[in-house]
């Protein structure tokens, strides 16, 4: 097994840091890039949008995957263990973050992405329809769903949270906001919690050939969808997926082999949290300082921004992220209170009889 310096594992932290910069990535292409009001041709503004939809099935599977890869000793623990350190943890981090993007965004009003505009809006974001963070909020009612379920065989979980999935991607699911992805990844979280020992061996066995292998079927699946926008055939996207995570698996394992670039990977990987909740709120000010000025330019400046802003802004953004973390509380990543006696009782006697 490939291993960081500190026990971490570098093609996991590799995978993690390659999903993060996706995510910014497709928001700064849908919030802002795709906003201006362009005024030369459409070629690399195509480019980057076709880029960026051809990257939807691998970073968010690809990012519960890993998330489920690293979850299965926090499922083993009892239950007070578990309802702390990961329920309670990322909801928490959910609750204070929604609270900070609601009041952030109030301010740019015209920034296209869900937001409460209301106490029964922020409600339904805090219960039953999530935000943008979506993500924290899935993975603390995954942990809840995985130890419920650590009864019940693998295959059966697995083949319910796929029918989920293909349910919810066939638009057979009422799915508001960001509902949708809470749906639809729960079975890659599952397929990375029971298929720890199989996706430790794909990273260690990555090849330019297996690489090959499994990018082809990808490409052909990703041009059946455009072809036939058949986005919503019931079953297809989770396969897609599911083909995504594997090719990323071996990408991120293949990367391991250049320590410059594994080694920045890695760097990002490893803080994934603080870029996740931060970078929309600042992205909303930047496109609120930037709209205007971009959408104004002339031919040659447009086109500069049209090759280049892309990969600029995300790396500001998630630069920008990292560095504001160093310096704010630590509460609002990780949850402020001491463990209870009784629960750091238990959290001993779990570790003693491990």
């Amino acid at each position: 097994m490939l291993k960081a310096e500190r026990g971490r594992i570098v093609w996991a932290d590799v995978a993690k840091g390659i999903c993060i910069l996706l995510v910014v990535l497709w928001h700064v292409l849908m919030k802002h890039y795709l906003q201006i009001d362009w005024h030369i041709g459409g070629q690399a503004r195509g480019l980057w949008g076709t880029l960026g939809e051809q990257l939807l099935p691998l970073r968010m599977p690809l990012f519960f995957a890993v998330s489920g890869f690293f979850a299965v000793r926090a499922v083993n623990r009892p239950w007070p263990v578990l309802l702390r350190t990961r329920v309670a943890k990322f909801y928490y981090i959910y609750v204070v973050w929604l609270a900070i993007h609601t009041v952030v965004l109030a301010f740019v009003p015209d920034f296209g992405t869900e937001r409460a505009n209301g106490p029964l809006k922020f409600l339904a974001q805090l219960t039953i329809t999530p935000s943008n963070l979506w993500y924290l909020y899935a993975l603390a009612l995954y942990f809840v769903i995985a130890k419920a379920a650590h009864r019940v065989p693998a295959w059966a979980i697995l083949g319910l949270a796929f029918l989920l999935s293909a349910t919810a991607s066939a638009g057979l699911l009422d799915v508001p906001g960001d509902r949708a992805g809470v749906y639809q990844n729960l079975v890659f979280f599952l397929a990375g919690l029971y298929g720890k020992h199989l996706i430790e061996d794909l990273a260690a066995r990555a090849s330019w050939r297996r690489l090959l292998l499994i990018g082809t079927p990808y490409a052909v699946l990703l041009g059946v969808i455009a072809v036939f926008h058949a986005k919503t055939w019931f079953g297809l996207w989770p396969v897609v997926s599911g083909v995504a995570i594997v090719l990323g698996v071996t990408a991120a394992g293949l990367v391991t082999r250049w320590e410059g670039l594994s080694n920045g990977l890695a760097s990002i990987g490893s803080r994934t949290l603080p870029i996740y909740v931060m970078h929309m709120p600042l992205l909303a000010l930047t496109h609120a300082v930037l709209i205007g000025p971009l959408s104004s330019a002339g031919p040659r400046t447009q086109w500069i921004v049209a090759i280049a802003e892309p990969v600029v802004l995300t790396a500001f953004l998630a630069w920008l992220c990292l560095v504001l973390y160093r310096y704010l509380p630590k509460a609002l990543f990780e949850l402020p209170f001491p463990r209870t006696t009784r629960v750091a009782r238990t959290v001993t006697r779990s570790s003693a009889a491990h």
